[in-house]
């Protein structure tokens, strides 16, 4: 049996926090979508949605969900759920109960809250201290359109949540509060593997190399 878990709320509310812990208590059973890592290419002009930075420059709009590539998002989805061993795919982000691909296959849906003066803080330190950026830019983006879209896009989803967590709360309290929704399918015994097949040669065969594929997790410059 496996799942689909999307957690939803708005930039720096504590969702990637909460999805990041739930992936450490079953390392081997849960797998994480991070739906920043499927932004359109911010090169391709002719596709995503575009919009005019603080700044004055043409840019992709972080903050609407039309600059999200849907389809490689379901991509991800069906890859995470064919992967041996695990039963719970967590689809984490901005718009994870906004786009149609991931909610309509949600089995569980969690909406992150915190307030918008706890999360402007929150974002605006992450930029100082993680990207160095001055804060005045991240103000001025948020002022001119930051917080329109994220009423517009992102706030609106928590009505169709199942469960709405306090972002303000520690990490064991989320855990907790998710874990109680969940719980069942993570503590499910596994259907047994079959006895393996014996080997026909005796000599040892040569093992193949693993390909990884580094994930490369973008920072939206204007999401708040």
């Amino acid at each position: 049996m496996t799942g689909v878990l999307a957690v939803a709320g708005g930039t720096a509310s504590g969702k990637s926090t909460l999805a990041e812990a739930l992936s450490l208590q079953c390392p081997e059973s849960i797998a994480l979508v991070h739906l920043d890592d499927y932004y359109v290419p911010a090169h391709d002009p002719l596709r995503g949605v575009w919009t005019v930075s603080a700044g004055g420059h043409a840019i992709l709009d972080w903050n609407h969900p039309g600059s999200i590539d849907e389809a490689a998002v379901s991509a991800a989805i069906d890859m995470a759920l064919a992967r041996p061993g695990v039963r719970l795919v967590v689809v984490e982000g901005l718009f994870a109960l906004t786009l149609p691909s991931v909610r309509e296959r949600a089995d569980w849906r969690v909406y992150v809250d915190a307030p918008d003066d706890v999360r402007l803080a929150r974002k605006i330190l992450r930029k100082i201290e993680v990207q160095r950026q001055d804060p005045r830019l991240s103000l001025l983006n948020y002022l001119q359109s930051g917080r329109d879209r994220h009423v517009a896009h992102v706030a609106p989803s928590r009505a169709v949540a199942d469960l709405v967590v306090d972002g303000t709360h520690e990490g064991p309290e989320m855990l907790a509060a998710v874990l109680g929704l969940i719980g069942p399918l993570l503590s499910a015994v596994p259907d047994p593997l079959p006895d393996p097949l014996p080997d026909p040669l005796p000599a040892a065969r040569p093992r193949r190399a693993r390909a990884v594929t580094p994930r490369t997790h973008q920072l939206p410059a204007a999401a708040v």
